[in-house]
């Protein structure tokens, strides 16, 4: 798996990419993360990477120039064409579904847009994909290509112990994840469920199916509508009021 990261704050990125498990799963070779800097690719002598929107408004916009320039040295580079991915507010509001469709492609690239964004034309004839993070507006698109790179890269083999480590979390199986206890096994008064504590697997696994369920009831019951539910499972829903009657 790799992955391009192109930005005017190639340093920013590192930082949090170098560090915990995707750090370690970059220095192993597991995945290969490069970050690249918008502004070596300037020609013109002030290295201006942006410059005023053509009738009129406020701020800045990305140059489409140095933007073409640094994509295809990564094209050079690499060998082959990545997905391109402009991390934009007007984009597809990324979820675990759309990591998972990019974890099955190769090579993908992540273009940062900073100021008041970048020129259409690069939209248009460039990228493959808009994406958002959620219906906010930051300053730029370091963090959200951030987010990206971590969601994805995490489900790379190799990269986490076990794929059960992600194939239980929250959203990775269309439910949240259930609620988690260690020791001790009661504190201030209140005690680790039991079925955790029993060492019967088939126990600890329904009593994980089951509060995964009643956690998605509770907290995203939008998420609920696409489960596929036993009629044991909906009748522990509505026993505990979660659900109405179907």
């Amino acid at each position: 798996m790799r992955i391009d990261v192109m930005t005017l704050f190639p340093e920013m990125c590192e930082r949090v990419l170098d560090e915990s498990i995707i750090g370690r799963a970059r220095r192993n070779g597991i995945v290969s993360v490069e970050c690249h800097n918008i502004r070596d690719y300037v020609t013109e002598k002030h290295r201006h990477v942006d410059d005023m929107p053509y009738g009129g408004g406020q701020g800045m916009l990305m140059k489409p120039e140095p933007i073409e320039a640094c994509f295809n040295a990564i094209v050079s580079q690499s060998g082959s064409r990545p997905f391109l991915i402009y991390l934009s507010p007007k984009g597809r509001v990324f979820n675990q579904g759309i990591a998972r469709e990019f974890l099955s492609k190769e090579h993908i690239c992540l273009l940062c847009g900073h100021y008041e964004g970048i020129d259409q034309r690069v939209i248009d004839s460039m990228v493959d994909m808009e994406l958002s993070v959620g219906d906010y507006v930051l300053t730029g698109g370091e963090l959200p290509a951030l987010i990206v790179t971590d969601a994805v890269c995490r489900m790379v083999p190799g990269v986490l112990a076990e794929d059960a480590c992600f194939e239980e979390e929250s959203h990775y199986a269309g439910l949240l994840e259930h609620s988690q206890y260690t020791r001790p096994p009661v504190w201030n008064g209140m005690s680790v469920p039991e079925e955790l504590l029993s060492g019967h697997h088939a126990r600890i696994a329904g009593w994980k199916r089951l509060n995964a369920l009643e956690q998605t009831a509770r907290y995203r019951p939008d998420l609920l509508q696409e489960a596929e539910l036993s009629p044991s499972e909906k009748r522990y829903l509505m026993e505990k009021q979660l659900i109405g009657e179907t």
